[in-house]
């Protein structure tokens, strides 16, 4: 049995989906009762978890459990405070942090050698760049400032106490580094420093739906390695399989995708036929991205990572069908904002 922690998470969704037609027994947990239905019909077991309370784990099985993953976490995409006028960093210790402790913890105590969990690509961002690849082996740099500086933090102490516990209790857990992730789910609107906004995922496809002109701002040319909610959900399953997973890996696409090919292909596929595509490019607007691309190499060696959505064209004919079947974005439709779990 795999224990899947953050199962109302969208990579939730297609994490399980993925284990199912690999034929795993799933164990569900979560905190937003609008799954249970989903996953019933699915016949995957769904459990009440709040992972910030020890006695939660009661709930769990003692017995049987193959490994763990940990998907619950309070992200900034959900959080609605305003950083100027308030503070959550603690929320993000007693969340992501001491949530994993207790994690971690429960494993131990019931001889369960693996979890997996996940970290953010902002951990380097000081090595960010179009033509270097990152790898896991580079330091850490990281901002101090902004609405993802303490999340990032309890990010990298969650991450070094899983590590303590491989190194001090003879596990074999594992850390995806995940850079943006594509797919249909509940992030097409997100906090910024506390203010409710749409992606620019989501502005570019709308626009396209529209038939309206998409307007790129700043540079066209840079560069993002994004991934596709698909293939982190393949890695998941990839990595409980072998028996070489061990510390932290990049997940992503191992390509970078202009926002001028971002734009393009976006209006290609979600465009009405007869539609006037126009992207309008306006490099006088800023607009505070900048150029990253992830080495896999490491994933690809240890469990045979290979992203089937590395175009940016495939990804989004994808995210096309999943948006016109509807199951997935019918699931955070009536769900509420919080915890990613």
């Amino acid at each position: 049995m795999i224990i899947v922690i953050g199962a109302s998470s969208f990579i939730g969704v297609y994490t399980i989906n993925a284990l199912l037609e690999q034929g795993y027994k799933v164990l569900a947990t979560g905190r937003k009762d609008g799954f249970r239905d989903y996953y019933k019909k699915l016949g995957v077991d769904y459990v009440n978890l709040n992972i910030c309370d020890k006695e939660s784990f009661d709930s769990l099985p003692k017995k049987g459990v193959e490994g763990v993953i940990l998907l619950a976490a309070l992200l900034p995409a959900n959080s609605p405070v305003n950083l100027d006028v308030s503070e959550n960093a603690a929320d993000y210790f007693k969340v992501n942090t001491i949530g994993t402790i207790n994690v971690l913890e429960y494993c131990r105590m019931n001889q369960v050698n693996r979890v997996i969990s996940t970290t953010s690509y902002a951990d380097v961002y000081g090595h960010w760049s179009k033509e270097k690849m990152i790898d896991e082996f580079v330091p850490r740099s990281f901002s101090y400032e902004g609405d993802h500086a303490a999340y990032v933090i309890s990010k990298n102490a969650a991450t070094d106490i899983i590590e303590y516990y491989n190194q001090q209790h003879g596990m074999s857990n594992a850390v995806f580094r995940l850079p943006p992730v594509y797919g249909v789910g509940p992030h097409g609107s997100l906090y910024v420093n506390g203010t409710y906004v749409k992606s620019g995922l989501q502005l570019f496809i709308e626009k396209a739906i529209n038939g309206e002109e998409i307007s790129v701002f700043g540079d066209k040319d840079v560069s993002r390695d994004v991934v596709y909610v698909k293939d982190v959900a393949g890695a998941f399953v990839q990595a409980i399989q072998s028996q070489n997973t061990y510390g932290l890996y990049n997940i992503t696409s191992g390509k970078g995708v202009t926002l001028e090919e971002q734009a393009k292909v976006i209006m290609d596929i979600f465009s009405p036929k007869n539609a006037n595509k126009k992207i309008n490019f306006r490099p006088d607007i800023p607009n505070g991205s900048q150029s990253y691309i992830f080495s896999v190499e490491k994933a690809r060696k240890d469990f045979n990572y290979l992203p089937k959505y590395k175009n940016f064209q495939d990804m989004m004919e994808d995210y096309f069908y999943e948006m016109q079947k509807g199951t997935v974005a019918s699931l955070f439709q009536t769900s509420d904002q919080g915890m990613n779990n």
